[in-house]
């Protein structure tokens, strides 16, 4: 199964700011970004279109000519708990310091280690796996942590280097499950 994963375009909130679940706006920018992705989408058909129910996602979706994208809640960004909105400079939580030495096992205050995400995105992709033939092509439009996850899930890399290899706004990468 080809699966082509879509990181939303830029979130309007200021650089540091931990915003992981919140429903965050995004720049002024988002139609010129968002024609380059629907452009890139253009040559392709999916048999399925997925998306986080966040409207950064549900956003880019829409613009890109999948308003009725299925959304899961799986597909959302990692939950930060207490620290969603706050600039990870000023975060005076003791945890935040375990959390960067961990971030594989330790969770964020009252919000998901980086385990519960891919924990999260990888029983959406079996379940997507034991529904969709292995001749389906599926477009799934989600977040940076999403996207890290699900290429984990497919063997791509492991999740030790998984911040190393962030994507950008609005970057498509495709896999193969």
């Amino acid at each position: 199964m080809e699966i082509y994963l879509i990181r939303h375009t830029s979130v309007d909130v200021p650089q540091g700011v931990c915003y992981g679940q919140t429903d965050v706006p995004l720049k002024p920018s988002f139609e010129q970004e968002a024609e380059i992705v629907k452009e890139n989408l253009a040559a392709h058909t999916f048999d399925a279109v997925y998306t986080s129910p966040l409207s950064r996602c549900v956003r880019l979706a829409t613009y890109c000519g999948y308003p009725d994208a299925q959304q899961d809640d799986r597909l959302k960004e990692m939950c930060m708990g207490d620290w969603e909105m706050q600039p990870f400079d000023a975060i005076k939580d003791p945890q935040l310091q375990e959390w960067y030495d961990n971030y594989l096992y330790v969770p964020t205050r009252n919000g998901e280690s980086y385990q519960d995400l891919l924990t999260r995105v990888s029983s959406f992709f079996r379940e997507l796996k034991s529904k969709a033939g292995s001749d389906h092509k599926i477009a799934v439009f989600a977040h940076g942590g999403v996207l890290l996850s699900a290429q984990i899930y497919a063997g791509v890399f492991n999740p030790e280097n998984a911040l190393q290899k962030l994507p950008s706004y609005g970057e498509i990468i495709k896999i193969s499950i």
